[in-house]
């Protein structure tokens, strides 16, 4: 499993409360440029319309060797492959108060490219000042242990 792209940001601004594999729907000139690593998740977003999830604000930069009649709009929405049950599932807990879908990573699977989707609840400011403390404490720790 090789990753392409992280949303790391999603990981300091929300709680991952589960996580789910889906595929993505692509044409040929957004893969190319996807393995060239021309890909972006820092705002994007999931969201579920006509039984149907969609990742809405994914940057693929164009693929600058297709054709004319290939060329795409960067952050078209793009349709995720989910199971109906995933959907149904993810579509209630996400109409619950602070609760939302994001993209965590993009990678691939054999010659599949599949994006991990996670089921979210935001932090608050001081959550977010603890993580970063114990993230400090741990490296402390780390550094102290090494000089021995």
């Amino acid at each position: 499993m090789k990753i392409i792209c992280e949303n790391r940001q999603a990981r300091h601004e929300y709680f991952i409360i589960d996580s789910y594999e889906a595929g993505i729907s692509l044409d040929g000139g957004e893969v190319k440029s996807i393995r060239l690593g021309n890909v972006n998740l820092a705002d994007s977003f999931c969201s579920i319309a006509n039984g149907s999830m969609f990742i809405k604000n994914m940057h693929v930069s164009v693929y600058d060797k297709s054709g004319a009649y290939n060329v795409r709009e960067a952050k078209r929405d793009r349709r995720l492959l989910l199971h109906k049950s995933e959907i149904r599932k993810l579509a209630s807990k996400s109409a619950e108060k602070g609760f939302t879908v994001v993209p965590l990573k993009l990678y691939f699977k054999d010659a599949l490219i599949k994006v991990e989707v996670g089921l979210c609840k935001g932090k608050h400011t001081f959550d977010k000042k603890q993580a970063l403390m114990d993230k400090d404490i741990k490296l402390a720790m780390e550094r102290e242990i090494s000089k021995y």
